[in-house]
């Protein structure tokens, strides 16, 4: 079973922190800089430990240079 995930991320913060909004929405503050993609690898390793999923089962499929995202995450 395919389900979309929004997120909202913040970049380049102190430290690392995820908040779950609904079943399929997230907020995640990371501390990787918004900069060659490494604060979307951090969302997605940060979310893939939080759903217990390996992270290979996550795609980020929109919003790559923004902070509103979408992930696919598949089974």
């Amino acid at each position: 079973m395919e389900q979309y995930l929004k997120v909202k991320v913040h970049a380049g913060e102190k430290k690392n922190r995820l908040e779950q909004k609904s079943p399929d929405s997230f907020e995640i503050w990371v501390k990787a800089p918004a900069q060659e993609g490494r604060a979307n690898e951090a969302v997605r390793a940060l979310l893939a430990q939080h759903l217990g999923v390996a992270e290979n089962k996550l795609s980020l499929i929109k919003g790559a240079t923004s902070p509103a995202k979408i992930f696919l995450k598949r089974q």
